[in-house]
């Protein structure tokens, strides 16, 4: 039999939980749905200051999964891509490779369990709060909000999780009975490809591409941008700078200081960030297979 004094600090607890959730506060109106409208934002250098894939790498090289030597190639050729600021035929075969060595016969689950860790490691600080907040503005007006990146599918998830957004587009590795083949689904998710990755999804959506907005740091994104209605500059490119004010769009610098040029920290746009990927990539592999 209960002592009476355990029966009265129940009691206490259940009215002590009615009096807090009669006095919480009214959360309001949820935003009207606004089904055919969406915005579309680059990551790299558009939503996170440098490039996610460079920091998923770091985030392996943290667990010995590849060495310090390695992130330090993968370093400098990130920065001399971003020099260059063109990319060719053979970068986008790099940058394949790259993709194929990183995820060839890797379970999908540890590749998802490893983006979630090292997203609150080493990219969670990284975010644009200032491009955060146009997007949470699109939320806020009922709109659906679409990561678009040449960074791996799964990755690319897991940011857009982390920031409440509706859900990304990224660069798709094909996956049998839980691991992944070493082969992709089309090709990297880069220039062009992303805008026909936001005229599918559009089409599947029932979105009105001439109501939608966009966001990018590239010129290399100039596809993506010119699909929508609505096309935005974020921490441009001078070329993007460039074109955004011949064509009166809007531009948002989120960066503090004198123009950054982000050779120090790692941010090549595109299959650029990918193409470095081929000494993770193959280590992973060694460190799994070994």
């Amino acid at each position: 039999m209960r002592r009476f004094w355990q029966r009265g600090r129940e009691t206490d607890h259940v009215s002590a939980g009615e009096a807090a959730a009669a006095a919480a506060t009214d959360p309001g109106p949820l935003p009207a749905p606004d089904p055919s409208a969406a915005a579309f934002f680059d990551v790299d250098n558009t939503m996170m200051r440098g490039a996610s894939i460079y920091y998923f790498a770091r985030g392996l090289a943290s667990r010995k999964l590849f060495t310090l030597r390695d992130l330090a190639m993968f370093t400098w050729g990130q920065a001399a891509f971003r020099l260059r600021g063109t990319e060719n035929s053979e970068h986008i075969g790099s940058a394949k490779e790259a993709a194929l060595a990183f995820v060839a016969g890797q379970k999908v689950a540890g590749i998802v369990q490893l983006s979630e860790e090292i997203y609150d490691e080493v990219m969670a600080d990284r975010i644009w709060h200032g491009t955060r907040s146009l997007a949470l503005q699109h939320l806020d007006a009922g709109q659906q909000v679409w990561l678009v990146t040449a960074t791996p599918v799964e990755v690319a998830r897991t940011i857009a999780r982390r920031l409440g957004l509706t859900g990304a587009l990224g660069t798709v590795a094909e996956a049998r009975d839980g691991l992944y083949t070493g082969r992709l689904v089309g090709n990297l998710l880069h220039g062009p490809a992303k805008a026909e990755a936001v005229r599918a999804l559009a089409q599947r959506e029932g979105l009105d591409l001439a109501r939608c907005s966009a966001y990018s740091d590239s010129i290399n994104d100039l596809p993506m941008l010119t699909a929508v209605g609505h096309p935005h500059a974020v921490n441009p490119d001078s070329d993007l700078r460039d074109h955004a004010k011949e064509h009166g769009w809007p531009i948002h610098d989120f960066r503090t200081g004198r123009k950054v040029t982000m050779v120090a920290l790692p941010a090549a746009a595109g299959a650029g960030a990918l193409a470095g990927g081929v000494a993770a990539g193959i280590a992973l592999r060694k460190h799994y297979r070994g």
